[in-house]
């Protein structure tokens, strides 16, 4: 099986790793440094668990790699306009392109059904680029719950989360050829994987669990369980996550969240999210994905966020003044 996974960061390139050692052939699209490391001496992947290095094919320019059977897109939304006027030549009739996202993803209303069917969210997909150019045939979405780092370039630290692997699924909630193809290569790599005829909810579960402590993580610069040494804002990850709920009722979904069991969770994670991360690095930062978009949809359907608003708008002022976000 030819994957690409496009987009070799934390998680991109952990999933690269452990498809390329299965004997699948993977190439990466990657830049600068990092690139240049996988060309010289491969890919490295560390865990608690195994340490290992892979060949792998690595470009920045798609066109050099050709035509794929899947293509793994793990780039942050603020990149996804470039993966439109790029994927192009890595597309095969056939080939499939599974985005493992944070947050609302650009696709998330197609195949949705009723009256929200074929919506579009243009603050992530500008002018349906990506809807054009990919299409709901071949478009899978899912999510990622293994959290990992990029320590040096051409190296991938797995941190935790393992276990959990990914979930992932079609928008319309039919199990298709490249599902079954994919959970093939999931399972040869030995990399946990769930296939889940509603992905949406899946989609939710996470973007609830991200709210209750990344916002605090980024407008402190702290880590998550740094955020929950504060009875206050213990509480206030409470009533994100109530809001959070509320949202995803009101569109139609729904999910199994513990708000106790969170904050205990919160109480132990030494984990850094990854937009805390892309704040640190001086990265283009995941705002619209992760708070903009949710907000739009609690307008939508008439559920106040109030909590959630004033986090999202202190995030944006701090995005801006470093120079990290333009909405």
């Amino acid at each position: 099986m030819k994957i690409c996974v496009y987009g070799a960061g934390a998680i991109g390139g952990y999933l690269a790793g452990f498809l390329a050692r299965s004997g699948a052939e993977v190439s990466v699209i990657a830049r600068g440094a990092h690139l240049a490391a996988i060309r010289r001496d491969g890919l490295t992947v560390e865990s608690p668990d195994t340490s290992f290095t892979v060949p792998v094919a690595g470009s920045d320019e798609p066109a050099d790699l050709g035509v794929q059977d899947l293509v793994i897109v793990t780039v942050k939304a603020p990149s996804l306009p470039s993966v439109a006027a790029n994927i192009v030549p890595l597309l095969g009739p056939d080939t499939s392109v599974l985005f493992l996202t944070n947050g609302i993803p650009w696709w998330y209303f197609m195949g949705h059904g009723g009256p929200l069917d074929g919506g579009r969210l243009p603050v992530l997909d500008p002018n349906d680029a990506l809807w054009n150019t990919i299409g709901p045939s071949r478009t899978l979405g899912g999510i990622a719950w293994p959290a990992s780092s990029v320590p040096k370039p051409g190296t991938i630290k797995l941190i935790g989360g393992a276990t959990r692997g990914c979930v992932i699924g079609a928008p319309d909630g039919v199990e298709t050829p490249g599902l079954r193809a994919i959970a093939e290569a999931y399972k040869a790599a030995g990399l946990p994987l769930t296939v889940s005829p509603s992905i949406r909810n899946v989609i939710w579960e996470k973007l609830a669990f991200n709210l209750s402590a990344g916002p605090m993580c980024v407008l402190t610069q702290s880590p998550v369980r740094a955020t929950h040494e504060e009875p206050v804002l213990v509480e206030t990850s409470r009533r994100v996550m109530a809001e959070a709920v509320a949202l995803i009722t009101a569109m139609g979904c729904s999910v199994e969240l513990d708000p106790e069991r969170v904050v205990t969770t919160n109480r132990s994670l030494g984990h850094r999210p990854s937009i805390l991360q892309d704040l640190e690095a001086g990265r283009p930062m995941e705002i619209d994905a992760l708070y903009s978009v949710p907000l739009q949809m609690a307008e939508m359907v008439g559920v106040p966020m109030p909590t959630l608003a004033l986090l999202a708008a202190l995030i944006k002022v701090r995005a801006r003044g470093a120079g990290l976000y333009g909405g």
